[in-house]
Parts: structure tokens; C-alpha cells; sequence
């Protein structure tokens, strides 16, 4: 998986506030909520890149299997 690009945003706080109880309604983190929009925006504009991957996988990432520790 290519690494994420980070992006600091400054936002009106009653427009973050707005996006944030969006996102809390929708169960995503505000950050996944943004990076939503944008997407939706750039896909009904036409201009969402071919190449772009999908979004983020909900929750956290899978460890990985320990070497160490048995089978089961």
C-alpha cells in the first residue's frame, strides 16, 4: 500500500464541527469523513484520477502474525 499524503487543513470551526458530527453520524473519523467529500467531489466533477486507490479500510490494520507465537 502507498503511503498517504498529510495535509494540514484550517478550517472554520463551525464547518469542522458540521463535519465532524457528519462523520460521527456515518461512524467515520472526521479525517475519513474529509477525505469522503473530496472524493465524491472530485468523482462528480470528473476529475477523480483513473489511478486513484480506494479509501482507507475501515478500523485499525491487521497485525502482523507474530513469528514468534504459535499457529492457533
Amino acid at each position: 500500500m502507498t503511503e498517504r499524503k498529510k495535509v494540514l487543513l484550517r478550517l472554520d470551526p463551525a464547518v469542522h464541527d458540521a463535519v465532524a458530527r457528519w462523520a460521527n453520524d456515518e461512524l467515520r473519523s472526521t479525517n475519513a469523513q474529509i477525505e469522503f467529500m473530496l472524493r465524491r467531489a472530485l468523482a462528480e466533477a470528473g476529475r477523480l484520477p483513473d489511478g486513484a486507490g480506494g479509501p482507507a479500510k475501515r478500523g485499525r490494520p491487521r497485525k502482523a502474525p507474530d513469528e514468534d507465537q504459535p499457529d492457533g
